[in-house]
């Protein structure tokens, strides 16, 4: 199972906060993944905040970035769940092996 430690220690999973990309600002930026995360707040359900969330999310999407979004109620309530998702978007799954051993020769 993912642990919140195992994501700081990712050099490839480094995000930055606040990040511009294009016109936009994102919540947290993974350039190495270019995954983005964004996390809502229960204005983004107003119509036209939802509306230039959508047009947003195409644009970064066009672009070739993955967003994902969360409501901050998911992470103040589901921390773990939260992790787990960015976790997968990031290895693939929770049981993905995001630190190897490096072969030795004998």
């Amino acid at each position: 199972m993912a642990s919140s430690q195992g994501f700081s220690d990712r050099r490839s999973s480094h995000f930055r906060r606040q990040a511009p990309i294009g016109r936009y600002v994102v919540d947290f930026f993974c350039p190495a993944k270019r995954l983005i995360i964004e996390l809502d707040g229960g204005h983004h359900n107003e119509d036209d905040i939802a509306k230039r969330d959508l047009e947003r999310q195409r644009w970064l999407e066009n672009e070739g970035y993955r967003v994902v979004r969360f409501w901050n109620s998911e992470v103040t309530t589901d921390l773990t769940a939260v992790l787990e998702r960015i976790y997968i978007e990031l290895y693939g799954s929770l049981e993905a092996e995001t630190n190897p051993l490096k072969h030795r020769r004998t």
